[in-house]
């Protein structure tokens, strides 16, 4: 039973995250990858750049993961977030969850994004072809 969180400049690889948090005890994996889409807003995006304030984003994420465990009976959360620059197609956000059953598995996946998308001090700019716009929480 573990939760781990990390920030990273490297593309997120998927089945990495899978397997470190596969065990025989869980027979539930819940995955959520948010990748960066070609338009947002009715514009063509060029590629997505993330900036964080890293101390507050370590200190949320923990109590995010505590209360996510809290809350749901599960057995391992892994998250990546990446950082920099994020083209098009590529993972900016990778989410596994393993519990012994598929509800507290799913609902424990859903909970983190949301309350990422809430309340951690991670920034995105989307560029476009015409320029460039930081977006606001929930996007």
């Amino acid at each position: 039973m573990s939760a781990s969180f990390a920030l990273a400049a490297d593309p997120i690889d998927p089945v990495a995250l899978v397997e470190g948090v596969r065990t025989d005890e869980d027979g539930a994996l819940a995955t959520f990858l948010g990748t960066a889409r070609v338009v947002s807003r009715g514009r063509r995006v060029v590629r997505l750049e993330y900036e964080a304030y890293e101390p507050m984003v370590r200190a949320e994420m923990d109590r995010i993961l505590a209360e996510t465990r809290e809350r749901f009976h599960v057995g391992a959360i892994r998250v990546v977030h990446r950082l920099g620059v994020v083209p098009i197609g590529e993972a900016s956000v990778g989410i596994v969850v393993a519990a012994p059953h598929r509800a507290d598995a799913l609902g424990a996946c859903r909970h983190v994004i949301d309350r990422i998308k809430e309340r951690v001090p991670i920034w995105k700019k989307e560029v476009f072809e015409d320029g460039s716009e930081w977006v606001g929480e929930g996007a």
